[in-house]
């Protein structure tokens, strides 16, 4: 270790289930003061675009947890929950918060007709609220409708050869004649959107957003072939009217074609990876740069790590910065070995005795103290 006092950069994934990733980062800050009292550990709760990630910004952030009323994927009237970091204007916003397949029960389900429309309402209460950057995770949802219902709530109509709205839902879209953008919320003109998408399906066809997400949304062989000509046609309405062709980019299928949608109506939105985003976010570069070590990790580090998951794009900032990282893991899988010719020093396990799976949920911020501490001894030593 340094003669001087050393800096720790915390920035771990939640734990789920166990640890929200500021939790995380507090422990991991606990166990390095147990060794070096004085060091200084700058906490900075990470996330990956996904489940936690509203939760991660407004602790790093200083934001507050807003609830809102708005509508779930059935039309049913429901209470969501988005961060609003009120300084800066940035509202953090979770798709599945709102339209999210978990928030239906199996039995309920139906994707033909499921609506992204409480995604919508929740953007325009944040406009109200004065949000002009938007971060917006799209994973976890029970749609497919190309994001028509989000842009109906904020005032996009979708019509038939009769003028009439269409009903809610992907299936509808196969009656779509006209779309009119002429009510539009003037107010997202000043808006800039970065959307949390880390898959690259184009909107249509064997790798598009029917085949490929809609059975895990109940969709029947039969269903995805409707939902995908109505995909279809969404697309033969919508592009000549936006002057754009969205249908072939990657993640236009992303979130049963909101990637699509998304890109259509809006002027300034970017689909990338949900932890590049955060890390730009959290500034974690501006941590980083100086500090001694880094210290990340979440519940499971396995083979996925390193194909997009937090403490990969932790790693990827701190190599930059030439500082070497510990990665923390209530599970280290065998196949999470390629880390270290990654890059990472080690891969420290959390549960340092034998222990139930409700146990080590139970005491997880103790154990990845005494974690944290055992890593920073040997630091240490060597």
């Amino acid at each position: 270790m340094p003669a001087q006092t050393p800096v720790i950069v915390c920035a771990p994934d939640s734990f789920k289930e166990s640890m929200t990733a500021l939790q995380a980062a507090q422990a991991l800050a606990e166990g390095v003061h147990r060794v070096v009292p004085d060091a200084r550990c700058d906490l900075v709760p990470m996330a990956d675009g996904g489940e936690g990630t509203v939760q991660a910004l407004i602790d790093g952030l200083g934001g507050q947890l807003i609830q809102a009323s708005c509508h779930d994927a059935l039309g049913h009237p429901v209470t969501a929950a988005y961060g609003l970091v009120a300084a800066t204007g940035l509202a953090v916003i979770e798709m599945a918060a709102a339209s999210g397949l978990g928030m239906i029960a199996p039995a309920d389900r139906d994707v033909m007709r499921s609506t992204s429309l409480g995604v919508g309402e929740l953007i325009a209460d944040a406009l109200d609220r004065g949000a002009r950057r938007f971060i917006v995770g799209i994973g976890g949802s029970a749609t497919n409708d190309a994001g028509a219902g989000l842009f109906q709530a904020l005032g996009v109509r979708f019509l038939d050869a009769d003028g009439a709205d269409l009903p809610p839902g992907g299936a509808g879209l196969a009656g779509l004649a006209r779309v009119d953008v002429s009510g539009l919320d003037p107010r997202l003109d000043a808006c800039r959107f970065d959307i949390a998408c880390d898959v690259d399906n184009p909107l249509l066809g064997p790798r598009g957003a029917s085949a490929i997400f809609g059975p895990q949304k109940g969709a029947s062989p039969a269903q995805v072939a409707q939902l995908d000509a109505a995909l279809s046609r969404w697309a033969d309405v919508v592009e000549p009217a936006v002057g754009r062709t969205v249908r072939d980019l990657p993640g236009a299928g992303a979130a049963g074609g909101l990637g699509a949608g998304l890109d259509a109506f809006l002027p300034h939105v970017r689909l990338r990876r949900g932890v590049e985003i955060v890390v730009d976010a959290v500034d974690l570069a501006d941590h980083v740069r100086g500090a001694d070590w880094v210290f990340t990790g979440e519940g499971s580090i396995d083979g996925q790590t390193l194909h997009g998951k937090t403490p990969m794009g932790v790693l990827d900032c701190a190599r930059a910065a030439a500082v070497p990282v510990v990665m923390f893991g209530g599970h280290i899988s065998p196949d999470a070995r390629p880390l270290l010719d990654q890059g990472v020093t080690a891969l420290v396990p959390v549960v340092g005795s034998v222990q139930t799976l409700d146990e080590a949920l139970a005491r997880g911020p103790r154990n990845l103290a005494d974690a944290a501490e055992l890593a920073m001894r040997l630091l240490r030593a060597a």
